[in-house]
Order: C-alpha cells, then sequence, then structure tokens
C-alpha cells in the first residue's frame, strides 16, 4: 500500500506529543480446532499490515467456557524463523516441545519459545481449567538469529503499580520495569497494562518504536480514537508518548512495540521464511520427519530440523497442502 497523496503534509511531532495518526485493525474470526472449535480473534498479520515491529501474529481468545468450546487442542505442529509468546489471563494450558520442555503456561507469566531453524510443540488446556482467556503472539526473528538452535524460557514479571494502573512487563522495558527475556531480534515491547475505570494515563515510549495497542476487555482510547473491543491500533514511529484512557468500566490492554522489522518475510502456516522454496522446503522436511511423506532426495543427508518427541502423545498435524501459485513476501503494510 502507497501514500497516492500527491502533495503529502509533513507532521512534526513536538516531545511529549502524542501521535494522533492512529490506525485500527479490525479482527477476524478464526475457528481453531475440530468439531467443537474454539474461536479465536485474528488481528495480526492481515491485509492492511503484516508487521508490528517484528511483532508478526496476534491471537485473542475468550473467556471461552471450556465446557462448551472444548478449549484448547492444538498437537504437535512446527515452527521455523519465529518465537511464539503465550500470554494467559484465566485457565492453565500444558506446552511440549520437542526441544525437550514441558511447563505450564498460567496466567501473568512468560513463556517464551524460540523455533530458531526448526522445533515442534502442542498447547493443550488442563482438564481442571474451566474458562480460557489469553493471547497467542509470534515475532518473527532476523536473518542473523533464525538458524540458531530452539530455546525456551518462562518468566513471571512482577507488577509494576500507579495510581490507576498495573502492569506486567515481559518483553523490553516499560515504567522502569526491564524483562531479562531475550529475543534474539530487534528490540521488542510486550506488556499487559490494566486501567481502573475512568483512568487516563500517559506513557513515555521510544520514538523509534511502533506501538500495538489490543483493546482485550473493551472499549478504550488510545491517543484520543476509540478502540473497539478486541480491536489493534496501530500507533507510527515519531512519537515518544502514548495516551491511554478507559471509560467506566475500566480496560486491560496488551501493548506491544518495536523497532520497524526491515527485512521482508514469507508467512505461511506456521513456517516463517524468506521466499517460496525455503517454505517449501520446511514443509518438505516436516511432512517426511514425521512420516507423513517419502523423504525426498533433495534433502539427504541433512540434519533433522523438528527433533524427537515424547510418547503417548496426540497424533500430530500433517501440513496443508502449498498454494498452486509461489509464495510472496509479506509487505509490511
Amino acid at each position: 500500500m502507497s501514500n497516492l497523496d500527491g502533495r503529502p503534509t509533513e507532521t512534526t511531532l513536538r516531545p511529549g506529543e502524542p501521535c494522533t495518526d492512529v490506525e485500527i485493525l479490525e479482527p477476524r474470526s478464526v475457528p481453531l480446532g475440530g468439531p467443537r472449535a474454539m474461536t479465536v480473534y485474528r488481528t495480526l498479520p492481515q491485509l492492511r499490515r503484516s508487521l508490528i515491529g517484528a511483532w508478526c501474529f496476534l491471537d485473542h481468545y475468550g473467556p471461552d467456557d471450556v465446557g462448551v468450546s472444548g478449549g484448547m487442542e492444538v498437537p504437535r505442529h512446527p515452527h521455523t524463523g519465529l518465537a511464539t509468546v503465550s500470554w494467559l489471563f484465566d485457565g492453565e494450558i500444558d506446552h511440549l516441545d520437542s526441544g525437550g520442555n514441558a511447563a505450564a503456561v498460567v496466567p501473568g507469566e512468560l513463556n517464551l519459545m524460540i523455533a530458531g531453524r526448526g522445533i515442534t510443540h502442542q498447547e493443550i488446556s488442563t482438564p481442571e481449567t474451566h474458562t480460557l482467556h489469553g493471547v497467542q503472539l509470534w515475532f518473527a526473528l532476523p536473518d542473523e538469529t533464525r538458524f540458531t538452535a530452539n530455546h525456551f524460557e518462562h518468566y513471571a514479571p512482577q507488577p509494576v503499580r500507579l495510581p490507576g494502573l498495573t502492569a506486567l512487563v515481559f518483553l523490553g522495558e516499560l515504567l522502569g520495569s526491564t524483562s531479562p527475556v531475550r529475543t534474539r531480534t530487534p528490540e521488542l515491547l510486550g506488556a499487559e497494562l490494566t486501567l481502573a475505570p475512568d483512568t487516563a494515563v500517559t506513557l513515555d515510549v521510544r520514538a523509534d518504536f511502533e506501538h500495538g495497542v489490543l483493546a482485550e476487555t473493551g472499549e478504550a482510547e488510545v491517543n484520543g480514537r476509540v478502540v473497539a473491543h478486541r480491536e489493534l491500533a496501530y500507533v507510527p514511529p515519531g512519537s515518544d508518548t502514548l495516551r491511554l484512557h478507559a471509560g467506566p468500566a475500566g480496560a486491560r490492554l496488551i501493548l506491544l512495540g518495536g523497532i520497524p522489522f526491515d527485512e521482508e518475510i514469507v508467512m505461511w502456516w506456521n513456517f516463517i521464511g524468506r521466499g517460496h522454496d525455503e517454505i517449501d522446503e520446511f514443509r518438505r522436511r516436516y511432512q517426511a520427519e514425521l512420516g507423513f511423506d517419502s523423504a525426498d532426495p533433495r534433502d539427504a543427508g541433512k540434519p533433522a530440523l523438528f527433533g524427537p518427541y515424547p510418547s503417548g502423545q496426540l497424533p500430530p498435524l500433517p501440513a496443508p497442502p502449498l498454494p498452486t501459485t509461489r509464495l510472496k513476501p509479506r509487505k509490511r503494510h
């Protein structure tokens, strides 16, 4: 997408002045699972915008009655070239991956899985979970680290409490709180913000970051722009402040940020690469390693990408067929 204005107007922001050029990204509903599919609401990626910093995927779900939806049951599947962030508000999910990590995803605590050159994992809500509510996020890895080894990390941020505001900073730095988690990608910000009813706050943020604000519980305002429930507000770089306002019901927000990611990516199913042929190879090798297809002679002698896996688990997901046309790199917007 391009600005077709023949005489564009220059905009200069003074220190402390928030950017009012806020773009609203609306969610689309996506069924996740089988006959009793759990519905997620996806705001990244979409045609209007593919990335906010290196953040490239945002699913919001719940609160869901697990007795009705069946909960989350995502069997073993692959990832390459990205990292996943699991963040819950309610419920519990069991995480298991081919890097040898088994962990519980619980509210207010970060589970970060860096896929690197390849990993497989599953996420299944626990039998004790009655309500499931959270977000699933991905960020793209830059070329210099996307073929490194996989890695898993858990972090429980301590809350930052200010008048009318509670913040949990799970990645990056905000309000004097710094996450120790290393992401192997250009600098990122990820935080849960809870605003009391009728609270307005102004946050100091990095002017070289672009930001996204998800209205998680209901309507809120971002730099004066109303953001409806499940919508994502995009704020471009250039301003060192971000103004947030909650109405009479209060608001819980997910704040994402990062330096604009300057590499084109091809994102298809659960893979991120740099071109069609690379994605084709990731798919081909996953299918062969998990026994869905025969090994391809082109991959003879290559080390396994997706690793061993504990026995006794649900059957893995096969990869869908590639489209008949070649995959093209995603533009930033």
